[in-house]
């Protein structure tokens, strides 16, 4: 078994891979249901048709919210990213500590 495996068998990584999974599975999924909502409403009703705000229809405004759900998600992954390199540097802490290396 190689370093890999010696990494992918500690604590630490694995905590690692649990919290990533833990925010990007549900973070993916939340993203793919709301971009594709435009679509399909705008498509096989007309719930978005309505005015909202003087000529602007409720679909302008569910597009514009697409502009901002995908910055409120690259805001939250930064977030979330500095705390994964903490991890990051605690799995290689873990494998130079068993003299392995750490690259």
């Amino acid at each position: 078994m190689g370093d890999w495996g010696r990494v992918a068998q500690t604590g630490s990584f694995q905590e690692l891979i649990r919290q990533k999974s833990s925010f990007i599975v549900p973070a993916t999924i939340f993203f793919f249901v709301f971009y594709f909502i435009l679509p399909v409403l705008t498509a096989y009703s007309t719930v978005l048709n309505k005015k909202a705000v003087g000529a602007i229809n409720w679909a302008y405004l569910y597009a514009f919210a697409q502009f901002a759900m995908t910055w409120g998600l690259c805001h939250l992954y930064m977030r979330k990213a500095n705390k994964f390199d903490e991890l990051v540097n605690k799995v290689k802490q873990e494998i130079t500590d068993k003299g392995g290396k750490a690259e």
